[in-house]
């Protein structure tokens, strides 16, 4: 038995792999904010007891969090402190002096993490060689940790100028800080980010340190949890580059974990694509508090090494996602000038939606498609929570449908598609800005609210195809099943690429492959299971930004990086410069465990598709006697016209007229618009006729 569960801002996820039996079995319940944990051990329970197993059966457990990003946007980390370089102490004040938005005065940069006065300098200089300048002033260091210690700091931050070249004063610093503060949290810069750019390194590490001790905490109780049940494993932890990693590296680095639940989303999605046949996919996860996108091409997902978290750099190697506060729990208002808006902030878990009756009183999303019949008004999640219709009707009516002359269903229509509009801009950001034809794609909506606005976003952005998985609502979850374990690696130097200086390059991409086959053997990996990527960021002498050029396997061969660098210049720039002088400056490597991967056999019904019950439902024209479905009747090869609505635990997927619908082998939902299912149909036609010719 293997189980993986998402912990998300609305709902935890769960999906259970028999191995055995092949099967696959998905679960959610509300996310219990004050302790997490809490949701997970019920929800772990509440999965066994339901398919008759124990804990002690479960030889994988795999956890995807949103914690430590919400920590960061809440700013409920705890207490820190910087010890830094003399002169140093406003490196994360100044940033990078770029405005967030250019010609809007109202908008101010986020105050640090790490207030001034907890910003503390020692004497210490290391050169951009790695040189000592001037030695480590260890009597300053013991003084600004009795200073921190008189401020009831519970994290400590080091962070030296240069530190990624020579680490030696940040590691002494950290030993006589432990020394006297042996409760805090401490950590270092080049131990959570070893790369160039001070503002970066240094905001990640302070990051790090803040949100550490509540990351501690909060395993702690998730051990405890799993060990009352009974479960005999440790939790692997998904980071934010698609990877797990052990607890004890979540301890130490806690920042990895700002993306963890969409990356595993990302994974699931890419590996469910793939077995599809369709390798060129926007993923579309909309939950109940937010919506993030990414692009998939070629079966491989986008990848960054810095984002913002809540207004502050966060720079680690991460799946590449977009995310808008665009969920079911979003919250729907008028501005001053009596504008409709819906979101960014959300009604969470609690209270939660209207409908829920949990004590909320702002109309959300959710609370419009209840109105509309297009979510269940009786029940959600296969009937264990029931909604109350007629309190989301009277939120709208008083907050948005009254002020604005509205019929409630108007109200309703227009808070979706403006969110439809908002998660529409978030798609095209990472595929039409960046120069791909978002209309070559095909959609892939998951969590609890993506194939509810699946269609509506589809039309928004000219594509034509959508791939709802089996219970997207936990795609989350069960991508963690699909995920390896892995490390990230870097060292920093920023070095001509000429073939004298390649060897030096060389040396680090063979010293990180050695201490990636170490941590592998901790991990207790099998050699024949083992996958080492490498990655070079560089760019043209004189350029301030770099793209990453991934090495083939092999020993590192200079001119093939060279070409590849050329490519991976034109294809993120649209030019490359013959004969300009290349830079290098990190060398990076992925250390992969392979994981068996889960392949499930689809259990669905049989004969032709029969409707569970009917109801009106109002699409965009009005309301419609429509049929409802249950997914798990669907027999592979079935197909349906819109309008349609399937229901299934985790999720609901609509489908409009002019839209048609068929299941593939593995179970998922193939939507795409009449004119091309019609096309396909025409083609397919003609290459069974081509094949009976020649025959």
């Amino acid at each position: 038995m293997r189980i993986g569960f998402d912990v998300g801002g609305t709902f935890t996820d769960f999906t259970l792999h028999d191995t055995d039996a092949g099967a696959l079995h998905h679960f959610k319940l509300p996310t219990t904010p004050a302790d997490p944990s809490e949701a997970i051990a019920a929800g772990v329970t509440a999965l066994l007891r339901r398919h008759g197993f124990e804990a002690d059966a479960l030889r994988f457990i795999g956890h995807g969090t949103t914690i430590a990003t919400n920590m960061v946007i809440e700013r409920r980390g705890v207490p820190t402190g910087l010890i830094t370089t003399q002169g140093f102490r406003d490196v994360l004040e100044i940033g990078r002096q770029v405005r967030p938005h250019l010609y809007d005065y109202t908008v101010r940069t986020p105050e640090p993490l790490i207030p001034r006065e907890r910003r503390l300098e020692v004497p210490e200089r290391i050169d951009a060689t790695g040189a000592i300048l001037r030695p480590l002033d260890e009597a300053a260091v013991a003084a600004a940790a009795e200073t921190l210690a008189s401020q009831n700091v519970q994290a400590v931050a080091i962070c030296f100028l240069h530190a990624y070249l020579n680490d030696a004063h940040e590691r002494r610093a950290a030993e006589i800080v432990r020394a006297r503060l042996p409760e805090a949290f401490v950590c270092t810069s080049s131990e959570v980010l070893p790369e160039f750019r001070e503002y970066e390194r240094f905001s990640t590490a302070a990051i790090n340190a803040t949100i550490g001790p509540r990351m501690e905490r909060y395993l702690d109780r998730l051990l405890g949890r799993l060990a009352g049940l009974g479960a005999a494993v440790a939790p692997y932890t998904i980071h934010s580059n698609g990877g797990l990693m052990s607890v004890e590296t979540v301890r130490r680095f806690p920042v990895r974990t700002c993306l963890s639940g969409p990356a595993a989303g990302v994974v699931g999605a890419a590996e469910v694509a793939r077995q599809a046949g369709i390798p060129d996919v926007v993923t579309f996860d909309a939950g109940g508090t937010s919506t993030d996108v990414s692009l998939i091409q070629e079966g491989t997902p986008a990848f960054a090494t810095a984002r913002l978290v809540a207004d502050y750099p966060v720079r680690t190697p991460m799946v590449d996602v977009h995310v808008i506060g665009a969920g079911g729990g979003s919250i729907a208002w008028l501005d001053d000038a009596g504008a409709l808006k819906v979101g960014p902030h959300s009604a969470g878990a609690d209270p939660g939606p209207v409908a829920y009756g949990r004590g909320g009183t702002a109309p959300t999303l959710t609370d419009a498609n209840i109105v509309l019949h297009r979510l269940d008004p009786m029940a959600l999640l296969g009937g264990r929570m029931a909604v109350d219709e007629a309190a989301a009707r009277r939120a709208i009516d008083t907050a948005i449908a009254r002020p604005l002359g509205l019929s409630v269903e108007a109200a309703a229509l227009g808070m979706i598609h403006i969110a439809v509009a908002n998660m529409s801009r978030a798609i095209r950001s990472v595929s039409t800005e960046k120069g791909h034809d978002v209309g070559a794609f095909a959609l892939f909506p998951y969590g609890g609210a993506g194939p509810l606005h699946a269609v509506p976003v589809a039309m928004e952005c000219g594509i034509t195809r959508v791939l709802v998985p089996v219970e997207p609502g936990t795609l989350c979850a069960r991508g963690i099943l699909l995920s390896d374990v892995s490390l990230d690696l870097v060292r920093s130097e920023i070095m001509p690429a000429t073939e004298a200086a390649w060897p030096r390059a060389a040396a680090y991409l063979a010293a990180m492959e050695e201490t990636g086959r170490a941590w592998l053997d901790t991990e207790r990996i099998p050699a024949e299971r083992r996958r080492f990527d490498r990655v070079i960021d560089a760019r043209y002498k004189g350029q301030n930004h770099e793209v990453q050029v991934r090495l083939p396997d092999g020993p590192p061969d200079r001119a093939a990086f060279l070409d590849g660098f050329a490519a991976a210049h034109r294809r993120e720039y649209g030019y490359a410069i013959d004969g300009h002088a290349v830079e290098i400056v990190n060398c990076r490597l992925k250390a992969v465990g392979l994981v068996d991967r889960p392949s499930p056999r689809f259990t669905g019904g049989s004969g032709a598709p029969q409707p569970r019950s009917r109801r009106q439902v109002h699409f965009d024209d009005g309301w419609h006697d429509t049929p409802i479905y249950d997914r798990a009747t669907l027999a592979v090869g079935a197909s349906l016209a819109g309008p349609a609505v399937i229901d299934e635990m985790s999720a609901t997927t609509v489908l409009p007229a002019g839209w048609t619908l068929r299941v593939d082998a593995a179970g998922n939902l193939i939507l795409e618009t009449a004119a091309r299912s019609s096309a396909s149909g025409d083609a397919a036609h003609r290459e069974t006729v081509s094949r009976e010719t020649a025959a």
